[in-house]
């Protein structure tokens, strides 16, 4: 019992690591009606702003980090999203791909295509005992981050004008603009916050592996996408639940899989979601990609 405990712990924490990549990635298709595939390298950008950061205090580049990923994030979609934003799907694709590879492709040529170590605070690699339990810190920081995102997405979206033009804009937002929303801004709010949600996932990842590299939002990225898919576009609360649903079955998958079938483990992971979509083509809460909703 208490080693299905250790594990369900372990798997709400990965879980919950991946709803906040889906949300990052969903918050801006919400509004904008765009997959905005660079998301990786906001995350990977916002992680090595803690890398160069190493030598302050822990809080301060980890504040440092954030900040990095909010502006990174709004400049990105003032100077290259806002200027296709009324053009067509696929060269809003292109432009997404672009930027990725761009951002990444400077990073390479400013750092280096190796991985770089961090050193992280010991009492994010220490564990705490829970009734026989062990469960690592770095689990607990994980898990309550998640809680105070979406208590924080829950009370701007239904408490606050912002929230409001928000959801406004995502069930129409032609209709929303004549109402007198102001597209400019509530986008670039948008991006804000996945651009913060981005820089909380690259310090998370930090924490856990110890390193940074040019290519780590790739893998986080594809998990965001595939969560979203699962949970059903547009829909917040649906990236939350395909972001749990993924972390959790690849951690218990990796826990109870016999030893010979443990290598296959992505493969089942990313077959469940093929299986779900046929049976709900639109994702578990109905999302719609041509038309976004909260």
């Amino acid at each position: 019992m208490t080693e299905l405990g250790q594990n369900l712990i372990d798997a709400l924490a990965l879980g919950g690591l991946y709803a906040l990549i889906a949300l990052g990635v969903t918050v801006v298709f919400t509004v904008m009606g765009m997959m905005n595939f660079a998301h990786g390298e906001f995350i990977m950008l916002s992680a090595y702003a803690l890398y160069v950061l190493a030598g302050l205090p822990f809080a301060a580049a980890v504040g440092g980090a954030l900040l990095t990923g909010v502006v990174i994030a709004v400049f990105v979609e003032r100077v290259a999203f806002r200027p296709v934003r009324n053009a067509d799907l696929s060269a809003q694709l292109v432009t997404s791909l672009a930027v990725a590879a761009i951002l990444q492709s400077v990073v390479t040529a400013a750092v280096d295509v190796r991985a770089q170590s961090i050193e992280t605070p010991a009492l994010i690699s220490e564990s705490t005992q829970l009734g026989g339990i062990s469960v690592p810190n770095l689990e607990f920081l994980t898990l309550g981050l998640t809680a105070v995102v979406l208590g924080g997405l829950g009370w701007l979206l239904y408490r606050t004008r912002t929230g409001l033009a928000m959801r406004a804009a995502a069930e129409n937002f032609e209709m929303a603009r004549l109402l007198g929303v102001r597209a400019d801004r509530l986008i670039a709010i948008a991006f804000a916050i996945s651009g913060a949600l981005a820089a909380a996932v690259g310090v998370l990842l930090v924490m856990q592996t110890g390193q940074v590299s040019p290519g780590m939002g790739l893998t986080p990225v594809l998990i965001g996408f595939v969560a979203v898919v699962i949970g059903g576009f547009g829909r917040m609360f649906g990236a939350v639940i395909g972001g749990l649903l993924l972390g959790a079955l690849s951690s218990l998958l990796g826990t109870y899989l016999p030893d010979d079938l443990v290598p296959f483990r992505d493969a089942i992971v990313f077959t469940v979601p093929v299986v779900i979509l046929i049976f709900r083509p639109h994702g578990l809460l109905g999302g719609d990609i041509n038309k976004a909703r909260v």
